[in-house]
């Protein structure tokens, strides 16, 4: 082979967006070794401006002729296009919260970002790994980032205490996942490409054998620790409790949407021959997610800790999508990623602003605080709302497209515990608001009341009030507007080759079930 035809097989124009990203991490880190704690002033600038960049280089790659790169271990198709952006958007939004958050604390902001941008990278890869090394080099390269993002203020008993509880339960669910793609490599005889171990376990005729089982339900845990669905859920109140905000912000988007990613990839390429397996245990999963994470965290008296419990509600009602398998709810899944990465991260900004002011999270401090800070309570009033799935606000139109596409796909249990959960998760998302509006002024708390004066000039404010903004306007109009968005959900479900046998069979029963009449 010579080497044209090997620089034309990798196709390592697939992974520009990447390229950039590594691009950014390599100025900041070498640009904070050479100039120091003052590389602080500039260095957030220059990784969001290089994470924008990245989104801005994933648009021409929409119509991309060829997806497939590096010797079919990575799919630039249009599905982990819109996945790669949903984790790079997170990523910069992020960093605009992290600035005064991150040095208020003492710590490296450069060194902070670093290794932020190293997780986007593996979540970036992840979503379009279609091989399984790249896969699980993906998977521990946003896995380990994780854990020293989750331990970053070592100086905080509580940072130190949830990385370790993060990093031996992530351990432990990283082995259970390479052993379980172990076996699918054996059973596929030395295969690691996803779509030729589908195609080596059929012709072996192994389909109902006991180890593809086995590799399906090992492989389920490990996605299932990503996204934080019970039972695998352990590890997200105490990690999202101990760690710092905006790390709990990135791994409750971005980390999640690369899970979800990765779930797509992996069930619809590698395990077709068991579908009705995985839509089983993944049914139990989803029906558990949703009643446990919206009923648990009406007892919830942090706000870290609610928001936990409501991201395990989240990931509930987003498997509503990935299970019923058709052309509606795989888009559906992409839209509520979408505008949930707004209405997230801005209630994430909004408390990260208050405990910067206050010094608590407790939902019980906040009681008054329209009074002294107007904007404060105005977005983070929107973002929950919105996450309730208030109308018309962004997160109303995502759950209503996840329920229609459930309920059009005959889903009718798992539809009808999403509306009562979506029901049960509204009275913990108004009690806060609420407790912010309703207040008479002698009922403010003590913070509010001791609440310091507005000073948006205060180094590292300004970023976070551009993304406590941003999040509010989006979070805002994305429903009223939401037909973009509604158009690039479906595109991007229509464009993706490997999405097309399962949209195939739907068509041919939606076919078979209203036949065009007789002229």
């Amino acid at each position: 082979m010579d080497f044209s035809t090997l620089v034309g097989q990798l196709n390592a124009g697939t992974i520009l967006p990447e390229g950039i990203v590594i691009a950014t991490l390599m100025v900041v880190l070498i640009g904070d070794l050479i100039v120091g704690r003052s590389s602080a002033r500039w260095t957030p600038y220059v990784a969001i401006a290089g994470l924008l960049a990245a989104v801005v280089a994933l648009v021409p790659q929409w119509d991309i002729a060829e997806p497939v790169s590096f010797l079919g271990s990575f799919s630039g198709d249009t599905l982990s296009v819109v996945f790669r952006g949903i984790i790079a958007l997170s990523a910069a939004l992020t960093i605009l919260m992290s600035v005064r958050y991150v040095e208020q604390s003492g710590t490296s902001l450069a060194e902070f970002i670093v290794i932020l941008l190293t997780a986007t990278l593996g979540g970036m890869f992840l979503s379009g790994a279609d091989e399984l090394v790249m896969v699980f080099v993906s998977l521990e390269t946003l896995s380990i980032s994780s854990y020293l993002l989750t331990g970053y203020m070592k100086r905080d008993p509580r940072s130190n205490e949830a990385a370790l509880k993060y990093l031996l339960i992530g351990a432990a669910s990283s082995a259970i996942f390479l052993y379980g793609s172990s076996l699918l490599y054996g059973l596929s005889g030395g295969e690691t490409r996803l779509g030729a171990i589908a195609t080596n376990v059929a012709i072996a005729g192994l389909e109902d054998s006991i180890g593809i089982v086995i590799a399906l339900v090992f492989v389920i845990a490990g996605i299932a620790f990503k996204i934080a669905a019970v039972p695998f859920h352990q590890w997200t109140p105490d990690v999202y409790e101990g760690s710092p905000t905006p790390v709990v912000a990135f791994l409750s988007v971005g980390s999640k949407a690369a899970g979800f990613a990765l779930a797509i990839r992996l069930l619809v390429t590698a395990f077709p021959a068991v579908s009705d397996q995985w839509q089983f245990v993944l049914t139990a999963l989803a029906i558990l997610s949703m009643v446990l994470g919206n009923v648990v965290a009406l007892a919830q008296t942090s706000m870290k800790r609610l928001l936990a419990y409501s991201s395990i509600g989240q990931a509930g009602f987003v498997m509503i999508g990935l299970l019923v398998g058709t052309q509606a709810g795989y888009s559906s899944m992409v839209f509520y990623l979408l505008v949930y990465l707004f209405m997230n991260l801005g209630a994430f900004s909004c408390i990260i602003l208050f405990a910067l002011r206050t010094g608590t999270d407790e939902i019980t401090e906040y009681s008054g605080l329209y009074q002294k800070d107007p904007l404060l309570t105005l977005a983070l009033s929107i973002c929950l709302l919105s996450l309730g799935g208030i109308p018309p606000l962004a997160g109303f139109f995502g759950k209503i497209y996840l329920f229609w596409a459930g309920w059009q796909a005959g889903a009718y249990a798992l539809v009808l515990v999403g509306l009562v959960t979506s029901v049960i998760s509204i009275y913990y998302y108004i009690r806060v608001v609420k407790m912010m509006v309703v207040k008479e002024p002698d009922e403010m708390s003590e913070s509010v009341k001791n609440y310091p004066p507005i000073r948006w000039t205060l180094p590292g404010m300004r970023p976070l009030q551009v993304g406590i903004v941003t999040a509010l306007i989006f979070t805002s109009l994305a429903g009223i507007l939401s037909n973009p968005l509604f158009t690039l959900a479906n595109d991007s479900v229509d464009r993706t080759p490997m999405l097309q046998p399962a949209l195939r069979v739907e068509r041919a029963l939606m076919a078979i079930a209203h036949p065009n009449p007789v002229e």
